[in-house]
């Protein structure tokens, strides 16, 4: 039996999937949260194999939670469903170690198959996501923060989280000139001068409401 937990902060939407899961022979829903402290309280009370995680968890952020969660639990295979286009956050957090990336606006059916995938423990990639790890023409032409390594992305996550770079460093355990470095090759990626450009950038392509 696949044990699985729903993190998103729209009660109607955690319903209805946990009665698409509970319908699906072999697998459960045996847990439930609407933010970012909760999910983490209730994945240490029982074993979960898949987290179904939205982005936009009102007290975290979410890029961020995907690094930390794989740190506490690295078994726990995570699938982030959320309403960000695939061609703009999925590469980067597929290499921060979730096991799939779907927008919401994918059926149903395909979210369960994406379950069932990463529960058996192999990573499921929608077409959309395919095309980009595949392409690396379309992987130049995306985004800039795309292009960012996992721990810059994990820097550039704490920063539009409004995390100074001390206290970003201090939360990624790196030294402050490690930090620093960090900082410097996401301003040169993003093609921006400061740590308030970095954030303007993050609310201009949709990634900070």
């Amino acid at each position: 039996m696949l044990n699985v937990f729903l993190a998103d902060d729209h009660e109607v939407l955690r319903a209805g999937l946990s009665a698409l899961i509970d319908a699906r022979p072999g697998m459960r829903v045996v847990g439930q949260a609407g933010t970012g402290h909760e999910t983490f309280a209730g994945l240490a009370l029982q074993p979960v194999d898949v987290l179904v995680l939205d982005l936009s968890l009102p007290d975290t952020n979410g890029v961020d939670m995907v690094r930390r969660l794989r740190a506490a639990y690295p078994t726990l295979a995570i699938v982030v469903l959320t309403m960000y286009p695939e061609d703009q956050l999925a590469l980067a957090l597929v290499r921060s170690g979730a096991a799939a990336y779907l927008n919401k606006g994918r059926s149903s059916s395909e979210v369960l198959r994406a379950i069932e995938r990463v529960g058996a423990g192999q990573p499921y990639l929608t077409d959309t996501l395919s095309d980009l790890a595949l392409d690396p023409a379309a992987d130049r032409a995306a985004l800039p923060h795309t292009r960012l390594s996992a721990r810059e992305f994990q820097m550039f996550a704490l920063l539009t989280a409004g995390k100074t770079i001390s206290e970003a460093g201090h939360d990624m355990d790196i030294s402050p000139s490690t930090a620093s470095s960090f900082v410097a090759k996401i301003k040169r990626k993003l093609g921006v001068d400061s740590v308030g450009e970095i954030v303007h950038y993050a609310h201009r392509v949709g990634l900070l409401s």
